[in-house]
């Protein structure tokens, strides 16, 4: 079975800037002004795994930090729903590993109500019978827990996977699951040294074709 596991926020849809946009105006309430190299910062994380990274810098008293967790991922859902866009390539490689018969996958740091708002706003959920959250383990990404529940789900080796991955924090995460990485990273974070721990590294998803994914080497 020919396997590929995508994330989903800066790989699918070009939800960063919306993530940053939630997090500057959430965190301005408790008196904390990031600016977008540090929402960089956290990019990848699980959105209470953010909110405790800030909260252990910058600590505040209420309201509490489930709250604004909550409200981070109100307003980003909000923002989706509005203006989420497709990235490139991302019709096109999904339609052509559909027809060649590969199995897809969805492996994402949000919770299930964005990661259903990402697929409805781009219509894309038929594509992703299986869709794991980072939620719902005790671990979020570069963790590989949530990489592993996705392969222990479709059945399948994590050897035999391919994931693609935006963030450093992702491509962690599928390498320490067993798989093989595509990483896709941002323009500015196309130059870190670290993403050459993925397999291949590319630009945007229109470089990535079936023949690209089966010809990664085998994960070992």
């Amino acid at each position: 079975m020919n396997v590929a596991i995508f994330d989903m926020d800066g790989l699918l849809i070009d939800s960063e800037p919306l993530w940053r946009l939630a997090e500057q105006a959430v965190f301005s309430q408790v008196g904390i002004s990031l600016t977008d190299a540090m929402c960089h910062q956290t990019m990848g994380l699980r959105t209470d795994e953010v909110v405790d990274y800030w909260h252990q810098r910058f600590p505040w008293q209420r309201p509490d930090p489930a709250q604004i967790e909550a409200d981070i991922v109100d307003q980003v859902e909000a923002l989706i729903r509005q203006r989420g866009t497709a990235l490139p390539g991302v019709r096109t490689l999904l339609t052509t590993l559909d027809k060649t018969s590969w199995t897809l996958a969805l492996a994402s740091s949000s919770p299930p109500v964005l990661i259903e708002a990402v697929l409805d706003r781009l219509a894309i959920g038929s594509y992703f019978p299986i869709r794991c959250s980072a939620s719902a383990e005790t671990h979020g990404k570069p963790h590989p827990a949530v990489y592993l529940t996705t392969a222990r789900r479709l059945g399948v080796d994590p050897a035999n996977c391919v994931a693609l991955e935006d963030s450093m924090a992702g491509v962690r995460s599928a390498k320490a699951a067993g798989m093989r990485v595509i990483a896709v990273p941002a323009a500015e974070s196309r130059d870190d040294p670290r993403f050459a721990a993925a397999d291949l590294v590319v630009g945007s998803l229109v470089e990535v074709s079936p023949e690209t994914l089966a010809g990664l080497p085998q994960a070992v």
